[in-house]
Order: C-alpha cells, then sequence, then structure tokens
C-alpha cells in the first residue's frame, strides 16, 4: 500500500449484519499538522491511563513529561517521522510513528478507551507495509511493558530487556523485532 493510498483511508470490509450497530468508523491515513495537537492528548492520556496497570505514577508521570502536552512538539516530529493515525470523525485517537530509514517503529498509542479493538493492530500493518514497499526485511521496536504480549502475538520476536530514564525514573521496556515477509496475493 503507498501512502496515496493510505490517505484515502481504509474502510471496514463488508457491511454488519443488517440490525447490527457498528461503531463510528475508523480510518486510517497520513497525519496532518491538524492532527498534532490530538495527538499530544492521545499519548498523554495513554501512558497516564491506559498504562496504569504497568507502571507506577511516578513512572507515568515521568514519561509523559517527555513531550510537551501541546501540538507544536507533535508537528515537529512528524517532520521527523512518518506518522500514521486513526481518524474517528475527523480526530486523531491513535497514532504510530515511523522511522522507515531504520526500519524501527518509534510510537504507538491509541487513546486507552479505544484500546483492545484492533486500532493499534491496523496501524502497525500499515507500517509493516510501508516498510516492505521501501525495501526493509526487519522492524524493531523498544516497545512499554503494556504492549509486548500483543506485539508477540502478532509475530514479534522478544530481543532483550532495556531501560530507559525518564525524569530521574528508570521505565522497563522490551526490545522486540519482527521479520517482514511480503504478502502474495
Amino acid at each position: 500500500m503507498h501512502l496515496a493510498e493510505l490517505d484515502k483511508g481504509s474502510a471496514p470490509a463488508e457491511p454488519p449484519p443488517s440490525g447490527h450497530r457498528r461503531g463510528p468508523r475508523i480510518v486510517y491515513r497520513t497525519a496532518r499538522a491538524r492532527d498534532a495537537a490530538d495527538q499530544a492528548e492521545v499519548f498523554h492520556h495513554a501512558v497516564m491511563q491506559g498504562a496504569a496497570g504497568y507502571y507506577s505514577l511516578a513512572e507515568r508521570e515521568a514519561w509523559a513529561m517527555v513531550l510537551p502536552r501541546e501540538g507544536c512538539a507533535w508537528a515537529a516530529r512528524q517532520a521527523l517521522y512518518t506518522t500514521l493515525v486513526a481518524d474517528c470523525e475527523g480526530r486523531c485517537v491513535g497514532f504510530l510513528e515511523l522511522d522507515i530509514p531504520r526500519g524501527r517503529i518509534e510510537t504507538l498509542y491509541v487513546w486507552p478507551s479505544l484500546g483492545r479493538r484492533g486500532i493499534g493492530s491496523t496501524l502497525l500493518v500499515h507500517a509493516e507495509r510501508l516498510l516492505l514497499e521501501q525495501g526493509m526485511t526487519r522492524a524493531t521496536i523498544e516497545s512499554s511493558a503494556m504492549l509486548v504480549d500483543g506485539l508477540v502475538r502478532r509475530g514479534w520476536q522478544r530481543r532483550g530487556d532495556d531501560w530507559v530514564e525518564r525524569g530521574g525514573e528508570r521505565l522497563y521496556r522490551q526490545r522486540l523485532e519482527k521479520r517482514l515477509l511480503a504478502v502474495e496475493t
């Protein structure tokens, strides 16, 4: 899938059976400058609420302080990384930052109340396709404790423990790697 195709969005494969209610539609696309403020909020809430079962309050506060809760910081990051967003009714509800030349997923965050609905997994699928299109055969990530099990279920391999210092707190994460394979159609 090319970036131009990603910008068109991803529609669900088929409509739900009649009588079943579908939630709001999620469209996957590359980030736009107007997404930056939403990215700041998604990051903050994913860390402070979503990671609550994995990290202490002091650790989460230190982590959340890494980037200002202002859109300008995230807009600047959009210039550094290929940023994919999950858009729900015009608002960014999840995002992934990708360093294509290094084959590295920098960040993956989803609004906490929308977790475990496949948004992060779908962002990963799009990122893996983009890496494949650029000739990459492997992807890497330093994952927070909350994402490790889900990534392993998606075929990522553990490559060792990692610790990062944020605001005087040592945060545990794990290095993972995935071999990328082109799927024949």
